[in-house]
């Protein structure tokens, strides 16, 4: 097989039907081919060795660019390459911008008995961002979580995960994240420095932030779209509940992977449905 290619969006989603044209070191076209609907790239052509150029457009996403060896094999496994949306390498409009509850997910995800992963998520939750106008570095956020809108898929899990043993929501019903800083990480990378009250216990913890990107949506709004992990410790929130099983391993680990994926609206409320 000649070209062999895998088109994703920064996020890791494919880019279906994405158009990848080789050229030649003078500028030749030589082959053109389209991605698949799972972002994948397979074409038969051989190509004489030698020095190439791969461009990869797709409608709504910036075009991009790679180089490519192509050895007596004839093939050019080129890997994977990333596109951005069009515009996206652009910060947000300055303003506010009020995340969609409805295209967003908070999720957080444990060991458990020291083989697997249970995943969880917060289904209640509000959050508000404020893009500075003239230094990105000072813009905010502010989220606030009903803690007993956590939900594993596991009726009997999510009750006792409630109680006192860990959220404890009768007593601390809400968990809060207001941002401090921001510092850049790349160019469209930051951490955001914050504190977040959790069993109401407040500390600083700093969200490793990657945007996405900005696009028009079908009512007529502008969207932006945000990814940010941390990693949390559970006893650093007085969460120390634990059972200890065959050979001294947790039941449940004791560091929290928390995932973000962020969808927000411009201005300081969602449309109206």
């Amino acid at each position: 097989m000649g070209l062999t290619a895998k088109i994703r969006t920064r996020d890791g989603w494919a880019v279906s039907h994405a158009v990848v044209t080789v050229t030649d070191i003078a500028g030749g076209q030589v082959l053109r081919a389209e991605a698949d609907a799972e972002g994948a790239v397979r074409d038969a052509t051989e190509l004489a060795p030698g020095a190439y150029t791969v461009i990869v457009t797709a409608v709504g996403y910036a075009p991009t660019a790679a180089s490519a060896i192509v050895t007596a094999s004839g093939r050019a496994e080129v890997g994977t390459l990333t596109l951005a949306r069009q515009g996206g390498t652009e910060l947000p409009p300055p303003g506010p911008w009020t995340v969609d509850p409805a295209h967003s997910t908070v999720g957080a995800v444990a060991q458990h008995l020291g083989i697997s992963s249970v995943r969880g998520r917060f289904t209640d939750f509000t959050a508000a961002i404020e893009v500075a106008p003239d230094d990105v570095a000072g813009s905010r956020v502010e989220a606030v979580i009903r803690a007993a809108s956590i939900d594993t898929g596991n009726a009997l899990r999510d009750t006792h995960l409630r109680s006192a043993d860990f959220l404890d929501v009768e007593t601390y019903p809400e968990i809060t994240y207001r941002s401090t800083g921001l510092t850049p990480a790349g160019p469209d990378r930051w951490t955001v420095h914050g504190d977040l009250c959790l069993h109401g216990v407040a500390r600083p913890v700093n969200l490793e932030l990657a945007y996405l990107g900005t696009g028009s949506d079908p009512w007529g709004g502008t969207r932006a779209a945000f990814r940010a992990t941390t990693e949390l410790r559970r006893e650093d929130f007085a969460m120390n509940y634990n059972q200890v099983v065959q050979a001294g391993i947790a039941a449940i680990g004791t560091t929290l992977k928390v995932e973000l994926d962020v969808q927000a609206v411009q201005g300081d409320a969602l449309p109206q449905a």
